[in-house]
């Protein structure tokens, strides 16, 4: 079938909105008809090139909710007309990490998807007979695309789309990092450094886990008002004396729990040593430049602080993802506030411009627009 698609022909270019060709979905995969999406800092970074595991030319895009229009055989838990939010972390049940609650990391189709392909090592996606690859085995700038049934969550049809979709990554692992990775305990402190869509879902989960004090660390004003609306109880605007002033917020020891969700190596220093002697976590979502190293006084984690990383917040998204959507739509999850834009396709390249310029949370392309 034809289908109009964000094309990413050249790093550091601007996406070109074109025609092109989507074949059927093959065994264990599905055609979906993509509602909506979002515009994650991840889609940047592989665009701008400076992601070394980055190719082209592909189909960016992995934040969408869609409809199942056409299963492919052996396909068992979708069926037509179901709503679905796309997963760049499939699950499929049944690998040595699907079956460990000590990781989200499904070993299933990692090879194929990390070249952007699909489980059998070709692509669906083509122009003119040449193949285009699948970004993060998604592809959702596009009308539609086709994805392997574990790499998609079954949610309830109740659900707005164009607010589900954010559960796709950011939201999801904001929230995971603090339910799943941290782990974080009732009555516990907490500090969130950064306050876009996935520190801000930090700031959910440590409210959702009980937490006693969140502080949200962030220079933007307006971020901060949002940090509070999710549940943070004190802001700090940021800078070089931040730690100090975390310590004498907390008593001279810091907080149980930290989260680092900026990607600046600087500010994941920063999340270490502000996390409690004895016992402080410090949790890394961000994704660093490429080449970056983190550097930490060794002296922090002898006095007991801990350091983990988290991807796409632990969640194993085929179980969880639905069961964050159930908590949105029961109002536990305020997701109305993060919605900052609705673009059309057409104006994917914008969504970028407002990303650069720090113009809200989230723009969501609507592909009704």
């Amino acid at each position: 079938m034809k289908i109009r698609a964000a094309v990413l022909e050249e790093f550091g270019r601007p996406l070109e909105v074109q025609e092109i060709d989507l074949a059927e979905p093959k065994a264990g995969e599905v055609l979906v008809r993509l509602v909506a999406c979002g515009v994650c800092h991840t889609d940047l970074y592989a665009a701008s090139g400076a992601d070394p595991s980055g190719y082209s030319p592909t189909v960016l895009g992995h934040e969408g909710a869609g409809v199942v229009e056409k299963i492919g055989e052996g396909v068992a838990s979708l069926a037509p007309g179901d709503h679905v939010v796309t997963l760049f972390s499939p699950q499929c049940r049944e690998c040595a990490h699907c079956l460990d609650s000590r990781t989200n990391l499904c070993l299933a189709i990692r090879e194929q998807q990390n070249q952007g392909y699909l489980p059998d090592g070709t692509t669906r996606l083509s122009r003119d007979g040449e193949p285009i690859r699948h970004f993060m085995g998604t592809s959702t700038f596009a009308e539609y695309t086709v994805m392997p049934e574990i790499a998609l969550a079954k949610i309830a049809p109740e659900a707005p789309l164009d607010h589900a979709c954010v559960f796709a990554c950011g939201l999801s692992t904001g929230i995971g990092a603090a339910l799943n990775t941290a782990k974080v305990e009732p009555g516990s402190t907490c500090v969130v450094f950064g306050a876009g869509l996935v520190g801000l879902g930090a700031v959910a989960g440590c409210r959702l886990s009980g937490a006693w004090r969140i502080i949200c660390v962030d220079p933007a004003e307006q971020r901060l008002e949002l940090a509070r609306g999710q549940g943070a109880h004190d802001t700090i605007g940021g800078g070089p004396d931040v730690v100090e002033q975390i310590l004498e917020m907390t008593g001279g020891f810091g907080a149980d729990y930290t989260f680092e969700a900026t990607g600046r190596v600087d500010v994941m220093r920063q999340a270490v040593e502000s996390a409690r002697m004895g016992w402080g976590l410090a949790t890394v979502c961000g994704v660093a430049g490429k080449g970056e190293t983190l550097e930490v006084v060794p002296r922090f984690l002898i006095t007991g602080r801990r350091v983990a990383g988290s991807s796409f917040g632990g969640v194993k998204g085929r179980d969880q993802v639905p069961q964050f959507v159930d908590r949105y739509l029961a109002g536990d999850i305020d997701v109305d506030p993060l919605i900052s834009h609705t673009l059309s396709l057409d104006e994917v390249n914008r969504g970028f411009d407002l990303m650069h310029a720090q113009d809200g949370i989230r723009s969501v392309i609507s592909f009704d627009s």
